[in-house]
């Protein structure tokens, strides 16, 4: 499966009776506190974005979207992609599993979901506040505003469950689902070269290794990161084995040389020093948090 070659970011929430994540973001600062780099990532759960202040872009591999204060966002499972903040943004990210859509298995209401999450070539949707989504902007906002003013009451769930279906019923009338196409050779390219840097991450990579996986120039492989990610090669590859030392400083007790020698960086002052100027924090700080 090619989203392997990508970064897997898990709810935090799965685990519970209620696995329902709200991630506040203000700038790049979330709540509850997650890495923050610009990596593409998945994730297998469905995902709702609503814009409060600011401006905040979402990329997926081959289309990218703008969205202003008062608009939303629908991601679809397994998508790779990256939301990244535009100016002085505040967003709302509302995470959930596809089966609080479903009512029961096997029910009509099941396969709709799946042909909307599963079997259709469907990525990303923009909601503008105004015009035929305003409705599920409105629903978007009330998720929000339950967040923020309800979230322990006792009755929260059955809020955060209805308001959903609202806004997946709102969805199904209205969007046309595209077909399943053949990916693109820039995809594929994109894909063969992200793949080389999942597994050999550890390891010094050249740009003209990285071109090679993908049997092109390395001038094309330049080409190719900056027309699908936005990006370099180089950059990519920091942001990657930072996120991956993120990872390792969150879920293991590893000494912080071991992590910085797992992950790529030679020493681990060269660790310390882009962990710091990526998140204002260095590694020991960031794993007290």
């Amino acid at each position: 499966m090619f989203m392997n070659k990508y970064i897997n970011s898990k709810n935090v929430n799965a685990q519970s009776d209620f696995p329902y994540l709200v991630l506040d973001v203000i700038n790049h600062h979330a709540n509850p506190i997650n890495p923050g780099f610009s990596v593409m990532h998945w994730h297998s759960d469905l995902q709702f974005i609503y814009v409060l202040k600011g401006t905040v872009q979402i990329k997926v591999l081959e289309k990218t979207k703008y969205l202003s204060a008062g608009d939303g966002a629908f991601i679809n499972q397994n998508v790779v992609h990256q939301v990244i903040h535009q100016n002085n943004s505040h967003y709302r990210s509302f995470i959930f599993p596809s089966y609080f859509l479903e009512f029961y298995f096997g029910g009509p209401t099941q396969r709709l979901v799946e042909d909307l999450t599963l079997k259709s070539n469907l990525e990303l949707i923009k909601f503008k506040s105004a015009g035929k989504w305003s409705t599920i902007c409105k629903e978007l906002n009330r998720l929000s505003l339950l967040f923020v003013n309800d979230r322990h009451q006792r009755l929260y769930p059955y809020e955060v469950l209805t308001t959903l279906v609202n806004i997946f019923l709102e969805l199904q009338k209205r969007v046309s689902l595209p077909q399943q196409q053949q990916d693109s050779i820039s995809k594929i390219r994109i894909t063969a070269m992200l793949n080389y840097i999942q597994e050999n991450y550890p390891q010094k990579i050249t740009l003209a290794e990285l071109a090679k996986s993908a049997n092109i120039s390395k001038a094309e492989c330049n080409r190719c990161f900056h027309n699908i990610l936005q990006t370099s090669p180089y950059k990519y590859l920091l942001e990657y084995r930072l996120s991956k030392g993120a990872e390792l400083l969150k879920r293991t007790e590893l000494p912080i040389s071991v992590i910085a020698n797992q992950v790529g960086f030679g020493q681990a002052s060269q660790f310390g020093k882009y962990f710091k100027a990526k998140t204002n924090l260095t590694p020991f700080q960031f794993r007290k948090e």
